[in-house]
């Protein structure tokens, strides 16, 4: 079998469940069943088979987060060809170098701006190999559609089932924080065998009748392979392409669970406390944010006293309810992965009755290594190995996996097997421990571990988390490799700034540049940054700090495109920042 037989085994039950749901401009969504669904995905891969594109051919797939990037995605497996997604926010080089290494022979965008993109890398580098490119907007899919018409259903088939289990399914670049992009190689038996052992393990979240709203890019792992875990345990699924309407999008649709990584979770946490504060209950929300955690603390224990209970249950019509109302009102489940989410807000979400089960995986790994399920789960960790998968921890403390999830390399790159893999073991290049029984936590990057002037081993992780939880503060990079001590660089949220701002007396309209100067701002990040130094020794502690006057972002080109620090990108553009620091003496 191979990934297609999923959606056929649902369009050819007497179920034949809603497998995905289109919004409509009135803010309503309209229902495709697995039937309606697999007839467009064959109908677009008979187009793809006439237009002369061989069994194994790899097409590329640039478009946000929509319906049809689901459908291309299949169309291109029930055509037995393999798909290269690129994420629509992509530079022109970019493009060409991901296009131009995987040989692709088409590509399927979303819009006009992203054939521009597409043309411009071509001629940048003169990608030869591309012989189509079709467009989503519009009625840009119909001509394959009318082109399918002339192929059979025989020939279809044939084709579909060219591909088998070992069987190349997509290429997907990792975003690459450092150096050039490599090419994943994930198979059709990753997603499949993932795919229904998470279903067995996950029957509370994944199961049919179930519902849940994508937003992060499909372009991304994580949301690509729940997108295939959804279609597998018949769960319906929509998508809004732009995270400004997510709650709005959230109340008409309603989902039983979301998947989002730890930044969209401090968000809804940071949005909620300042909307408190704004209206003068700020107090309130802290006196229910410290019970929500209490009492999930004491959930996890096994025993929660009757004092608490209480409050709780207050708490719950004052503010909980009102939470979960704002995220459509039936999510029971959230899954949270691409970062670690930290136990604060674990469980501070467990506490007002939304679960947050976090995983852990890379690209290579398909996504999910280890998860927490509903029957097995510590907040704080990453869950035990999914069924088919295994976990060990190396002697240096590297993470190494095994099984279902593991990719069979990296594309055109033989080369980088010896450093890829140990004994059979995929080296993830975290650093973890595992427990007494088998949960696994993340306590940080093996290479972005930290080692200064004298030799002390500092993981940013733990300090950038603390310091960027507050609402005041978007990103934090912990500097200080080589360094005499640790220093840190810290940027603004302009969204949580204009309150923050108008709480402490001082103009709202006050950019993010001139605010970065401000006293009583640089005293309010001195508290965060002490605050962030009793979790770890003094040796460890941030000595120094700059405030620096524009945020990291995707556009900056200082972060990928799911969120990660590019550190040596932030360490080049603001090297000037960092030699200041330790050009001086510090008190």
């Amino acid at each position: 079998m191979n990934i297609t037989d999923l959606v056929l085994r649902h369009a050819t039950s007497t179920s034949n469940p809603v497998l995905f749901s289109r919004p409509n401009q009135d803010g309503t969504w309209s229902d495709v069943s697995a039937k309606e669904f697999a007839a467009d995905a064959s109908l677009l891969a008979k187009g793809l088979i006439a237009s002369g594109l061989e069994s194994g051919a790899r097409i590329g797939l640039m478009a946000s987060t929509r319906y049809e990037w689901a459908l291309v995605d299949f169309a291109i497996w029930f055509a037995g060809c393999v798909s290269v997604p690129v994420y629509e926010t992509s530079s022109p080089s970019q493009v060409a170098w991901i296009l131009g290494d995987s040989g692709a022979a088409a590509v399927i965008v979303e819009a006009p701006r992203h054939e521009n993109v597409v043309r411009q890398a071509a001629h940048q580098e003169g990608l030869a190999e591309i012989k189509h490119l079709w467009q989503m907007d519009g009625n840009g899919l119909d001509p394959l559609r009318e082109a399918g018409a002339t192929v059979s259903d025989e020939a279809l088939e044939k084709r579909r089932t060219s591909a088998g289990m070992d069987s190349l399914a997509t290429i997907i670049y990792t975003s690459g924080t450092t150096g050039r992009p490599k090419g994943c190689e994930l198979m059709h038996s990753n997603f499949v065998e993932l795919s229904e052992n998470a279903a067995v393990a996950l029957p509370e979240c994944v199961h049919q009748g179930a519902s849940t709203i994508m937003f992060l890019p499909l372009a991304h792992v994580f949301a690509r392979y729940i997108s295939v875990l959804c279609v597998c345990a018949g769960v319906r699924v929509g998508h809004t392409p732009d995270v400004k309407n997510l709650m709005a999008d959230l109340q008409s649709f309603k989902p039983t669970f979301i998947l989002a990584v730890p930044r969209v979770f401090e968000k809804v946490y940071n949005s909620s406390m300042l909307k408190a504060e704004d209206g003068g209950k700020g107090k309130i929300f802290h006196a229910a944010s410290a019970t929500a955690i209490a009492w999930s603390r004491a959930s996890e224990a096994g025993k929660v006293p009757l004092g608490l209970t209480l409050k709780h249950q207050l708490f719950d019509v004052l503010l909980y309810k009102k939470i979960r109302a704002a995220m459509g009102g039936e999510i029971v489940y959230a899954v949270s992965g691409g970062a670690p989410l930290g136990e604060r807000l674990g469980h501070f979400f467990h506490g007002i009755g939304l679960t947050i089960l976090e995983g852990y995986g890379l690209t290579e790994t398909t996504a999910p290594i280890t998860v927490n399920t509903p029957k097995k789960i510590k907040i704080g960790s990453v869950g035990r190995p999914l069924p088919g998968n295994a976990v060990r921890i190396a002697d240096d403390g590297e993470i190494l996996a095994k099984g279902a999830c593991v990719m069979r390399g990296y594309f055109n790159r033989p080369d980088l097997a010896e450093e890829t893999f140990v004994d059979g073991w995929f080296r993830t290049g975290d650093i973890g421990e595992l427990d007494a029984e088998g949960f696994l936590r993340i306590t940080g990057r093996k290479k972005e571990i930290i080692v200064t002037a004298s030799g002390k081993n500092v993981v940013p992780a733990m300090l950038e988390d603390q310091i960027r939880s507050d609402a005041l503060i978007s990103q934090c990079v912990v500097v200080g490799d080589a360094r005499p001590f640790i220093s840190a660089l810290i940027t603004l949220d302009a969204e949580a700034l204009p309150g923050w701002l108008e709480r402490h007396q001082l103009p709202a309209d006050t950019t993010v540049a001139r605010a970065s100067e401000l006293p009583q701002v640089r005293e309010a990040v001195a508290v965060l940054v002490a605050k962030a130094n009793t979790v770890v020794s003094q040796a460890e502690a941030i000595r120094e700090f700059r405030i620096v006057p524009t945020d990291f972002t995707e556009d900056s080109g200082h972060l990928t495109p799911s969120m990660k620090i590019k550190r040596a990108q932030v360490l080049k553009d603001f090297g000037q920042v960092v030699e200041e620091i330790y050009s001086k003496p510090v008190a």
